[in-house]
């Protein structure tokens, strides 16, 4: 195939016909990995543990093969389409950054997002993300906010720049209003995927006391590489 893929199985909600929608989740499970005992890649089925321990170890060990998180599902809870009958436990960190200028919100009144940069050991300031969910008050605050550290062009035009597509950004606009970087706030992020933030951070404070220079990819956690085989085995 010129595109491989694997499948990865953990739950039963049909066998043979019969619906196990209503069966608690410890059936489905068991009947899953009966099902599957013999199964080889690329089908893998998912590793559990009803024990604490393990489980923080897996949250530890499986961040470095690309993985975000632990999800734990109630043994006794019936199959709910379209409910989100789990928990995901991810990590929590925080972490100092650059503000490189903000997106006008889809409406067209306020700021929609934060963009957020990290100087690399060279003195490059690079775009890691952005910072969004903001009320719409706090939105048009943060215009009034900001407007000292618009970046203006000889004319007095304010500078804007583009940030590149992703496949997630389709035809949306992805213009930008730049901004002096000399402004720092802390984030709360999950995880890192390369160089940028794997998801959308969430705004925490804004740190006066820190120098943007000084925020660099160093106080970043790097998660000890892990082998995706070895989550499956």
């Amino acid at each position: 195939l010129e595109t491989p893929a694997s499948f990865v199985a953990f739950d039963l909600l049909s066998l043979d016909g019969a619906s196990l929608l209503d069966a608690p989740f410890a059936e489905r499970r068991a009947a899953l990995e009966k099902l599957l005992a013999g199964a080889r890649p690329p089908l893998h089925l998912t590793q559990t543990s009803d024990d604490p321990a393990v489980a923080h170890r897996w949250l530890e060990e499986f961040e470095g093969a690309g993985l975000d998180g632990v999800v734990a599902k109630p043994l006794a809870a019936a199959y709910g389409p379209g409910k989100r009958a789990m928990f995901k436990t991810k990590h929590d960190r925080t972490a100092d950054v650059v503000l490189l200028g903000y997106r006008i919100h889809k409406s067209g009144a306020g700021v929609g997002s934060l963009l957020l940069g990290l100087f690399t050991p060279e003195g490059e300031l690079v775009n890691v993300g952005g910072a969004s969910a903001f009320s719409d008050a706090r939105r048009l605050e943060l215009v009034d906010e900001l407007a000292p550290l618009v970046r203006r062009d000889e004319t007095g035009a304010i500078v804007k720049g583009a940030t590149d597509r992703s496949r997630f950004s389709g035809s949306k606009d992805v213009s930008y209003v730049a901004l002096e970087p000399t402004r720092v706030l802390e984030v709360k992020y999950d995880q890192m995927e390369g160089s940028r933030f794997r998801h959308t951070v969430q705004f925490y404070r804004w740190r006066p006391d820190r120098d943007a220079r000084s925020c660099t990819f160093d106080q970043l956690e790097r998660p000890i590489a892990y082998d995706l085989g070895q989550v499956f085995a």
